[in-house]
């Protein structure tokens, strides 16, 4: 999950349906410094990229696929000592079910270093070479006994399934809205489709006598299709992902030798610096997550959480990952008065994406979480009444220097196609969150950790030279070794914890 902070194979029928097109759904309004002509090359150039990062590979049997135990991991310039801050380079040679040496890559690797004993974790860059080979590097950021891992997390065939399915269609969640008539409720479907200009649109039944003013609430499921072929579910069984090659590789000994750290760094956290750590953005020791490009003050009391939020606003725009922000706060803050917007009753019952808002009078401190826009993919009701764009909400924030926004998007993309992804994320230009990683028994189709993974990729390309800050919750649940969509208070903790050290 990136946070970012800113100061139809069977297309259905509409010729038998009262339909009408939702004025509130149509995609967001272009980027004013881009034109719709450059924006779509933009978007034409971010899909070469990836179509070159993802080369067909047919799948045809399982066993000419990456075995785990069959390949090979060889510790590159074995030491007698290992000093903190060196750096250790693992080669791996992958090899498939019968022992053949497989001539190509693009496997999808995940790489982590840990103490369990210390709570300790970071992930480690993988390197592919392409042709079967992947270089491993680790940094060793703390002393004592580490243990390395690399997770096949997914064969290369089922990274080319996924990234062709992917983008077959938009029919793989099903919309349902709910009509308000009276006192009572009428639900009909919605499809989603793309008009001549590119632009995303809800259709939805229309109740016989009732309005399409009447449309307050949608909920969601996924639908009974898929888009992968028949041979290719064996790549998504679970006994084929996230299989261990490294299980029977040694401990590593740390020692400290002297060796000054990353904890020693001046720099100040702050907006628009960019990470040169070879590994990832940071390590966690005790749960303490630490950044590998800047210097960060624990903000994890009352009394500087409260000076660092005095007279600031903060707006918090995305899915449920970021609204776990707002439950968080005041259980270390106990000031901090919860209030949610309701309209309604049936709005009460769809309370968990009403807007929700924290308040501090008398130091002036406001937080406000609110949802983003179309796509938001849950089976609990939503209102659509006060339904808007990122784009359209950071337009309407009188921003100044005690203002800041924090965005993540990326989970409720994942069972669309991609290119939905990319022109949402170049319409919001402000700090970063990125996904989590969430676990392997989801639909893997819908919901894979590579999709994350790819749109993670897109959205530093879009931003990489804008003045944001980067909250990289993908590497800290790495590194924290969490597989939850939602991971724990502590984790959540680290991440606010790390947003306050941007604005403060």
């Amino acid at each position: 999950m990136f946070i970012f902070i800113l100061c139809l194979r069977n297309p259905i029928s509409l010729n038998h349906w009262s339909t009408f097109r939702k004025s509130f759904y149509p995609e967001a309004p272009l980027d004013p410094e881009f034109s719709p002509t450059e924006t779509e090359l933009r978007i034409k150039g971010i899909m070469e990229k990836l179509d070159q990062l993802i080369p067909p590979r047919p799948f045809s049997h399982v066993s000419s696929t990456t075995s785990a135990t069959h390949s090979k991991a060889t510790l590159l310039s074995p030491q007698d000592t290992y000093c903190r801050e060196d750096q250790l380079d693992v080669l791996l040679e992958v090899r498939d079910h019968l022992g053949r040496r497989k001539e190509y890559g693009r496997d999808f690797l995940r790489a982590r270093m840990s103490s369990p004993a210390l709570k300790a974790g970071t992930s480690g860059k993988v390197t592919d070479f392409n042709n079967g080979t992947y270089l491993v590097s680790f940094t060793l950021l703390w002393e004592g006994r580490v243990s390395l891992s690399v997770l096949l997390i997914l064969l290369s065939e089922g990274v080319l399934a996924l990234w062709r399915a992917r983008n077959q269609g938009y029919d793989r969640v099903i919309f349902t809205g709910q009509f308000a008539n009276g006192t009572s409720h009428v639900n009909t479907d919605h499809a989603l489709a793309l008009n001549s200009s590119a632009e995303l649109s809800f259709y939805c039944v229309k109740p016989p006598c009732v309005p399409c003013e009447a449309l307050t609430h949608v909920t969601t499921r996924n639908a009974n299709i898929s888009y992968l072929r028949e041979k290719e579910w064996i790549i998504f069984r679970r006994s084929n992902m996230g299989l261990e090659i490294m299980k029977d590789f040694t401990s590593i000994e740390v020692l400290p030798c002297n060796k000054s750290t990353n904890e020693n760094i001046e720099a100040k956290c702050q907006l628009g610096k960019k990470t040169t750590f070879p590994s990832g953005s940071g390590y966690t020791v005790k749960r303490r997550w630490i950044a590998a490009f800047c210097k960060q003050i624990e903000l994890n009391e009352t009394k500087n959480i409260n000076d660092c939020l005095k007279r600031k606003l903060t707006y918090l725009m995305g899915d449920s990952t970021l609204c776990q922000w707002i439950h968080y706060l005041p259980k270390v803050v106990k000031k901090y008065v919860f209030y949610f917007y309701f309209e309604t009753i049936v709005a009460f019952r769809a309370g968990i994406f009403k807007t929700h808002v924290l308040l501090d009078a008398e130091r002036h401190i406001l937080i406000q979480w609110k949802k983003h826009g179309h796509p938001f993919i849950t089976k609990n009701l939503f209102s659509v009444k006060d339904e808007n764009y990122i784009p359209w909400e950071i337009d309407w924030v009188a921003g100044d220097n005690d203002t800041a926004i924090v965005i993540t998007l990326g989970q409720h993309f994942r069972p669309l196609p991609i290119t939905i992804f990319i022109r949402r994320t170049i319409n919001v230009q402000k700090i970063l969150k990125t996904e989590n990683t969430r676990g392997m028994s989801q639909n893997a189709e819908m919901f894979s950790d590579f999709h994350g993974y790819i749109q993670n990729l897109i959205m530093r390309d879009v931003f990489v030279d804008l003045n944001v800050g980067i909250i990289d919750a993908w590497d800290m649940t790495i590194a924290y070794n969490t597989d939850n969509v939602h991971p724990p208070d502590y984790v959540i903790g680290n991440q606010i914890n790390m947003f306050l050290n941007y604005i403060c």
